[in-house]
């Protein structure tokens, strides 16, 4: 499916947020997906990755997840100092202004002619929590998160009672959770405590585990696994296909 590609900047409570939409070029009506990035923004791999989704049939929006505390159009580089900027920016927005982000992004594509109304959220590293905060949202029907950091330590900022952990039950979707053994930034102890929370919380869940590093999918690096990183957007698409054509 071939597809085309815009820029939209949307007006959201914290300020203005640039989106990048990737969807088909054909007529018709189709699902939305949030695609969350890591850290760094809508770097090269992140837009590749949007672009594969599109392909398969889906809006797909990509907002700069840290628009207001950076220019428009940043993008970090792939290096010390882009991660020092990156976690400075992730341990200063709180929880609750990536909530109001959600909304608007929800809100807008269900104003397009080109949507069918239904919308999901996948995301990587930091940006795999932010698909699973978005799941707390109602209007997020399934979210496809790819080695979340950060929900196991509950230690992003928020409001009390605000947690993402703390607040699993809130989801009415479906959700898919994907780790990597040797990642070391959700380790054994935090998975599990994850998944025990989840066994008990009556929500719709899967659960998958493979032999990879953190940022397995980024297909820029050493530990970049093409074969894994195929594997899962199977696996992302069959989900959003199934849930989101409904």
């Amino acid at each position: 499916m071939i597809i085309q590609q815009q820029t939209q900047d949307l007006p959201a409570p914290t300020g203005l947020m640039r989106t990048t939409l990737y969807r088909p070029q054909q007529a018709g009506r189709f699902p939305a997906v949030i695609f969350y990035s890591e850290i760094f923004q809508q770097t090269a791999p992140i837009a590749r990755t949007a672009a594969l989704l599109a392909g398969h049939g889906f809006v797909v929006l990509v907002p700069e997840v840290f628009h207001e505390l950076n220019p428009i159009g940043t993008v970090l580089a792939y290096d010390d100092a882009g991660k020092d900027k990156g976690n400075q920016d992730k341990w200063t927005k709180p929880l609750e202004a990536h909530d109001s982000d959600t909304q608007v992004l929800v809100d807008f594509v269900r104003q397009q002619a080109y949507c069918n109304g239904n919308v999901g959220a996948m995301g990587v590293c930091i940006g795999g929590h932010l698909a699973y905060r978005a799941a707390l949202n109602p209007d997020i029907k399934a979210a496809f998160c790819l080695y979340a950091t950060d929900i196991h330590s509950d230690t992003l900022p928020a409001k009390p009672g605000n947690q993402s952990f703390e607040r699993m039950t809130d989801i009415q979707g479906e959700i898919h959770f994907i780790w990597g053994r040797q990642d070391p930034h959700v380790p054994a102890d935090g998975r599990l405590k994850i998944y025990q929370a989840l066994l008990t919380s009556g929500i719709n869940y899967q659960w998958t585990e493979v032999n990879a590093q953190h940022a397995f999918m980024r297909d820029e690096g050493e530990r970049y696994d093409p074969a894994l990183a195929m594997i899962m957007y199977q696996q992302a698409v069959a989900l959003f296909q199934r849930v989101l054509w409904q």
